[in-house]
């Protein structure tokens, strides 16, 4: 697919879309393409902004976030975001080669992460409407209210970008990993 969206340049971009930009350098010392396709919309990029920095200050370790993001990404066909997130995950969460494939099945060694994992993967496939036994296997593994809450805003964050990446044809510039 070709790009739909031109990104725009922070060189070039003025106003908010400048300003938010400028926050994705600070944030993470270079502006990813998704930031500056979003730039189109500066609601859009402040949106996800908000919600990553929200996500991120959860009780979700880094590394379980990582594996919810590799898993939504797969479901969704997103390679734009399973290739960033692979590499994010394996470069700062340390997430070994075996727990990244895992990931991209919905799996994982330990339990509790396979829980969560699975759990985010049936509310995706399901759009929210899941069995009580779903609820009720999750909470067998030890899956407390509040991750459940926090599964669901990382699915919305993993979605969103997910959904604009492959509408926008968003080009990767992430070492790729292929679907």
């Amino acid at each position: 697919m070709s790009m739909t969206i031109t990104p725009i340049q922070p060189e070039s971009a003025t106003g908010a879309a400048a300003e938010l930009l400028d926050q994705v350098q600070k944030g993470l010392g270079r502006v990813p393409n998704m930031a500056k396709a979003m730039a189109n919309s500066p609601a859009l990029l402040k949106s996800y902004l908000a919600l990553s920095g929200a996500v991120g200050s959860g009780s979700l370790p880094a590394a379980v976030r990582e594996r919810l993001a590799i898993a939504t990404a797969q479901l969704n066909g997103c390679e734009y975001c399973l290739s960033a997130h692979t590499y994010t995950a394996a470069t700062s969460a340390k997430v070994d080669a075996a727990e990244l494939d895992a990931a991209r099945r919905g799996e994982s060694a330990d339990p509790h992460i396979a829980a969560l994992l699975r759990f985010s993967n049936a509310v995706a496939e399901n759009a929210g409407d899941v069995s009580a036994a779903t609820v009720g296997e999750a909470r067998t593994a030890g899956v407390t209210d509040n991750e459940i809450g926090e599964v669901v805003a990382n699915l919305a964050l993993n979605t969103l970008t997910n959904y604009f990446n492959i509408l926008a044809g968003v080009e990767n510039d992430w070492p790729v990993t292929e679907l």
